[in-house]
Order: C-alpha cells, then structure tokens, then sequence
C-alpha cells in the first residue's frame, strides 16, 4: 500500500523498526523539548500530513517501552486519523508517571498502525438472535 505524506518535520518519515512490526514509530517535531508533569496532558506535533485511501484509518497507539518505563501514553487510545483527515497528525500524550518527563525533538513517541475498517448500515429490528452469553457484561465469565 503506498500513502502519499508530507513530511514538515526534520524528522525521518514514521517507520516499521523490526520487519514483522505492526506500528511504524512516530517522533516528535519540537522546536524545544517538552517537559510534562505528571498527570498533564499535552497535544506533540509530529510534522506528518497524510493521505490516507478510503477504506483505512491511522491508528495511534501508545509506545509499550514508555508506557511501562515512565507511565507516558497516548490518552484518547488508540486514537483515529480518518481517510479525510489532512491536518497534521498530533499525538495527544499523558504522564501517568511520578516523575516529570521530558520529551525532545525526534523522540519516538507513539506508534501508528495502518488499519481497514468497514462502514456498518443500521438495520432497525425489535428482536435480536438469542446467544449463550445474552445479556451478560462487564466480569459475568469470572473475575
């Protein structure tokens, strides 16, 4: 699949690390670094614009390494870039940490994930197929 992309940023173009990864690694585009408290939240600038064919959407996801090393993560998980979207892809960031993080220009900071999706018709009924589950939600198959 080839999407066309507009790199602002002084920053490589977002990037498949290993060969068999799912995420390409998006870095931050910063004129100075940011330093995030913790529990606040901040929107990081990549620099990236993109066009992505219908049928798809970006996924971005929170980086594993930072996530479980510092308590940084993408809050609105996974977030969604559309097909239509051609603003410049942010990334919406939290500190869940205990201690002040600093984020400078060219860190890899979220993943994206190229992903196909389906568009769904709503199709009214007063009835839906019985299922062994039923009705059952949050915790009913056990702790």
């Amino acid at each position: 699949m080839e999407i066309k992309v507009i790199n602002k940023s002084n920053n490589s173009l977002p990037a498949y690390e290993t060969i068999h990864a799912a995420g390409m690694d998006l870095k931050a585009f910063l004129d100075e670094s940011v330093y995030l408290k913790p529990m606040q939240r901040q929107l990081i600038p990549t620099g990236v614009f993109m066009e992505i064919p219908e049928g798809f959407e970006a996924q971005i996801r929170p980086r594993s390494g930072l996530a479980f090393k510092h308590g940084i993560t993408v809050l609105n998980s996974p977030g969604t870039v559309d097909a239509d979207y051609r603003g410049e892809v942010k990334v919406l960031l939290i500190n869940f940490g205990e201690d002040v993080f600093e984020i400078k220009n060219g860190e890899r900071i979220a993943q994206m994930i190229i992903s196909k999706h389906e568009k769904a018709n709503w199709v009214e009924t007063n009835q839906l197929n019985e299922t062994i589950r039923g009705e059952g939600g949050y915790g009913h198959t056990g702790k």
